[in-house]
């Protein structure tokens, strides 16, 4: 009977071993194609001159890299709650910092490209003087340093609590945003820090989304120019909607628990993990890469040279 019950413990062992590796595979894999993709497009956006002193792709290199940063983040968290690593609550407090910078700098990113395209268009002979290199890099200075603020706040609600009262600094639960919430303090911060950002970001796009439509009845405003703002806007509030979604994640990971069973929520939290937080981080290049005739003949350059370049060092290292 021990013979046989250790033999069923190492079967079940065996499988759970297999099950994570499994799930693992299954987000990793599409997240180093992502990664790849973002980061050749980062590198794009910094390989022309026009790239460089063009203020929308200026905003769009910094929304880029924004959201790489955090799906790279979110990607370690991950990896470490399925190895079952925990980690200390210093090093747990510095990765979610610098997510929730990332965070917060992806919505404020879309509010100052809607901006500029509502500027483009209802005042087109003003635009070159009020959109440009100084003041675009000005306003992405502005929107890092109000995300910092952000943190800085979090860092100093965290300060409240007796960290000499624990037993240790291991922590006893896996790394994530909600396991730093020490008090109902810190959780109502977050609740209203999410609400405004989103709200005031949404508002800000639909009133360039409606000043951009009234312009686009009138004579004077080139028709394709405010058609192709238009559309550019509604995919700004689409991605700043699954920016919003990626903020619930464990809000809905929390839901399903109560009705699911384990195996059942393992699933479900790959589902939402792939389609909530890892496919919305890639939207942007595939987004821009595709609509802008600039952006995408340079990267479909990159793409090809980079996987040709594979191949050759895969070839040259065979022969080797």
């Amino acid at each position: 009977m021990s013979y046989a019950t250790q033999s069923q413990t190492n079967i079940t062992v065996g499988r759970g071993l297999l099950e994570r590796v499994m799930l693992s595979t299954l987000t990793t894999l599409p997240c180093c194609v992502f990664l790849f993709i973002n980061g050749v497009m980062l590198f794009t956006l910094r390989s022309k001159t026009v790239f460089r002193e063009t203020s929308r792709y200026i905003l769009l290199f910094n929304l880029l890299l924004s959201d790489t940063l955090h799906m790279a983040l979110s990607q370690i968290l991950y990896l470490l709650a399925a190895s079952r690593i925990r980690l200390t609550y210093p090093v747990c407090g510095v990765l979610m910092m610098f997510s929730s910078l990332t965070t917060s700098v992806s919505p404020l990113t879309l509010v100052v490209m809607s901006l500029e395209r509502y500027v483009a268009v209802c005042y087109p002979l003003r635009h070159s003087t009020i959109i440009t290199i100084r003041n675009t890099a000005g306003a992405v200075i502005v929107v890092w340093t109000f995300s910092s603020l952000n943190v800085f706040t979090r860092v100093l609600l965290l300060l409240d609590f007796p960290f000499e009262d624990l037993e240790s600094l291991q922590m006893k639960e896996f790394c994530a945003k909600e396991s730093m919430f020490f008090d109902p303090t810190s959780h109502d911060y977050d609740k209203a820090n999410t609400y405004f950002l989103f709200i005031s970001a949404s508002v800000a796009i639909v009133c360039s989304y409606i000043g951009v439509m009234i312009a686009a009845r009138s004579a004077s405003t080139g028709k394709a120019s405010a058609l192709k703002a238009r559309n550019t806007l509604l995919l700004h509030l689409v991605q700043l909607g699954l920016s919003l979604l990626s903020t619930m994640h464990n809000s809905f990971i929390v839901a399903f628990s109560t009705i699911a069973t384990r195996t059942a929520l393992v699933r479900i939290h790959i589902i939402l993990y792939v389609f909530i937080v890892i496919l919305p981080k890639c939207l942007s290049p595939l987004i821009y890469g595709l609509r802008d005739q600039t952006v995408r003949s340079g990267l479909v350059v990159n793409l090809c040279f980079r996987m040709k370049l594979s191949v050759i060092t895969g070839k040259g290292e065979i022969s080797a």
